[in-house]
């Protein structure tokens, strides 16, 4: 640190003090560079002013203390709300305000000592703006990871469903949760190892953010899949209706968003049903998760599912040993046909999705209308049911819905040793 009477005989000119308490010019600067702040409070500028005021007078360097003290300013300030680039604003506007009232305070000084007052205000400036970036900057990251552990804590407490909801209430509430509303829950699955989480999280937040207008969104990473909690309720659907996100939007819209990314892709994406209630988030997740495990069982091939139109399938598996039953009574002789099981079981399972409709169930398995009806035909000879009977079409579709939850014929089925 350069010594004040030092820095004062270098300049080849007196310093003479200012004969009253810096207090009483600096006072009505500090309130000048609030106001061209924007308002951010003058008490941010610490001891600013005087550091300032020393080193114009006597050309003194601030000390490694009086900068942490800045720096620690700087963490209030984004503590309290208070951007950086507001911060550094006033402490900006602040030195430009003291440099003015400088030659009124200090009035004997050549041209030489002035230069070197404003060497010495420029480099106190540098260094404390520096210093209070900083304190803000570290005290951001800071909030941010207290942040992300606690939004990733009431996610888990929220998916899970058994936490006490008095409490998930008021942990919900700083993130614009309102749990007395309904609310959606869909997941998004990365096909490929997901190298960098925050980038998919934050793109995919953005944009629900933006839809959403900033109401109640939560978006974490949890067990290998992006977790969207969303509100069910549309975005002002009367003044706004090509925003209004319905159910099934949410999917589209996550889906649409992610592919855009070069990491990830193939992703799929399953939702919920909107549910009610705090304890309404756990149901639509585990319908959303229960949508991921079945598109991978039944090799679905549609990029986003919905768990409203999964309910068939979830009805067949409440009842395993019934369905086991039906697979057995209906599709085990298909095991005797040339090539096994596998080719019949996917004719019927294109005609079905087709809706009965040969030619568009050729063109998806590739190959003639004949090959079709010869396959069905031969259904028709090994089991006994014909699928294009509409007597007989229910039973055979819901047992090749149930092959296809059961694995089967890749897997035996349950208790069949088959």
């Amino acid at each position: 640190m350069t010594d004040s009477r030092s820095a004062s005989g270098a300049s080849g000119s007196s310093m003479p003090e200012h004969d009253a308490d810096d207090s009483a010019w600096l006072g009505p600067v500090a309130a000048a560079a609030s106001r061209d702040a924007g308002g951010v409070s003058a008490e941010l500028l610490g001891d600013y002013l005087l550091l300032l005021a020393e080193a114009a007078k006597y050309g003194r360097d601030a000390t490694r203390q009086e900068l942490e003290a800045v720096t620690l300013l700087g963490r209030r300030a984004a503590e309290s709300g208070v951007s950086a680039g507001r911060g550094v604003s006033l402490y900006l506007s602040a030195a430009r305000r003291v440099w003015l009232e400088l030659p009124a305070v200090i009035r004997s000084r050549d041209s030489a000592a002035v230069r070197a007052a404003a060497g010495a205000v420029l480099h106190v400036v540098e260094a404390a703006v520096a210093a209070f970036a900083e304190g803000h900057a570290v005290a951001v990251r800071e909030m941010v990871r207290r942040e992300e552990a606690q939004r990733r804590e009431l996610v888990e407490d929220l998916l899970r469903g058994d936490a006490h909801l008095g409490e998930l209430v008021e942990r919900a509430e700083p993130f614009g949760l309102d749990l007395t509303r309904g609310h959606q829950v869909a997941l998004a699955e990365p096909g490929r190892r997901l190298s960098d989480v925050d980038a998919a999280t934050r793109a995919l937040e953005r944009v629900l953010l933006d839809r959403f207008r900033d109401r109640g969104i939560l978006v974490a990473y949890q067990d290998g899949v992006l977790v969207v909690v969303a509100p069910n309720e549309p975005v002002e659907p009367s003044t706004a209706p090509e925003r209004a996100v319905r159910p099934k939007d949410l999917g589209q819209l996550m889906y649409a968003e992610l592919n855009r990314l070069r990491r990830g892709r193939p992703w799929r994406v399953a939702t919920g049903r909107p549910h009610a209630g705090a304890y309404g988030i756990a149901r639509s997740y585990e319908e959303a998760r229960e949508g991921l495990t079945m598109a991978k069982r039944m090799h679905l091939d549609n990029h986003v599912v919905h768990a409203a139109d999964l309910l068939i399938y979830r009805v067949l598996l409440r009842d395993q040993p019934a369905i086991v039953d039906l697979v057995h009574a209906v599709l085990s002789p298909l095991g005797e046909a040339r090539g096994g099981a596998r080719p019949l079981l996917d004719t019927l399972d294109a005609y079905f999705s087709t809706g009965g409709v040969a030619t568009e169930a050729a063109a998806r398995l590739h190959l003639s209308v004949r090959a079709v009806t010869y396959r069905l035909t031969r259904v028709k000879d090994l089991t006994g049911y014909n699928p294009v009977d509409p007597d007989h079409r229910f039973t055979v579709h819901a047992a090749v819905l149930g092959a296809k939850l059961l694995g089967w014929p890749e897997h035996e089925l349950p208790g069949t040793g088959l």
